[in-house]
């Protein structure tokens, strides 16, 4: 699934080409995703000039006067520039042809993304409850000392939890785990604030590493720009399960921890 800096690198691909356009017209050529695209979309965003893209944990946000399209990229899906004519794909569920000429086209071939609409000043309650974006001023490892105190889960869950932090998905938090020295699979209540002040640092470090090298390759991800991203390249630890440890080189360890592939170095971490 696409993570932040996936999501993060899309935004930064489509906000050039959509900030400051007019959207001429929507069509939605598949309206069954995750959850039904409003059959009055295009009525609402036609005419309407887009001020504004921004991204909240994993989700885009498309604000005009008004309301805000609510866009997510589910498990496959992408949002790309089309500068051209070029025929759709088959999985080209909406196309909004914009008044530069340019064209933004979803795709989503297992549709389990989204395209919703907010009203101005509505919180869907997809995003209520979240908690502070990570590579702001508010995620700090004080932040996460405190919050973890009484908890007797693992530290990775609770790293993922998006009431805790948004958008450190799977492979961010094996990497930033690795990077800080914790064992995922550690308690999180039993982690002193020092560990966790080089935890959130390592945490911003590998999202915004991979956010300068596109986000990841893995499955099929790709860009605004229609192009893949690169950090698959600089994984540690991620997908490594068996392989040598790139700091001692024993062999890495590979379990299951919430349902989600986890690896990590017995020597390393502790």
């Amino acid at each position: 699934m696409p993570e932040l800096p996936e999501v993060e690198t899309t935004r930064r691909g489509v906000a050039p080409w959509a900030e400051g356009r007019r959207v001429l017209s929507v069509e939605v050529r598949e309206p069954r995703l995750r959850w039904p695209v409003p059959a009055d979309l295009a009525q609402r965003l036609q005419g309407q000039e887009i001020t504004a893209v921004e991204r909240r944990a994993k989700y885009l946000l498309f604000h005009t006067t008004s309301g805000s399209l609510l866009v997510h990229l589910g498990m496959s899906g992408s949002l790309r520039v089309i500068r051209d004519d070029s025929p759709l794909l088959r999985h080209d569920h909406v196309q909004i042809l914009l008044s530069s000429g340019d064209r933004l086209r979803y795709n989503d071939p297992r549709r389990f993304g989204c395209m919703l609409w907010l009203a101005p000043g509505e919180c869907h309650p997809l995003l209520a409850g979240l908690g502070p974006e990570p590579l702001s001023e508010a995620f700090t490892g004080d932040l996460l000392y405190q919050r973890s105190r009484g908890r007797r889960g693992p530290v990775k869950p609770f790293l993922m939890d998006g009431r805790v932090v948004v958008g450190v998905g799977n492979i961010y938090a094996n990497e930033a785990l690795f990077l800080a020295g914790i064992r995922p699979d550690r308690p999180a209540g039993k982690i002193g604030l020092t560990r966790y002040q080089r935890l959130a640092d390592e945490v911003k470090r590998v999202l915004t590493f991979a956010i300068g090298h596109g986000g990841t390759t893995l499955r099929d991800f790709v860009g605004g720009d229609g192009k893949p991203g690169y950090f698959a390249q600089q994984l540690s630890v991620y997908g490594r399960g068996g392989q040598p440890c790139t700091c001692c080189g024993k062999s890495l360890r590979e379990v299951r921890l919430g349902q989600r592939s986890t690896v990590y170095c017995v020597a390393c971490q502790r």
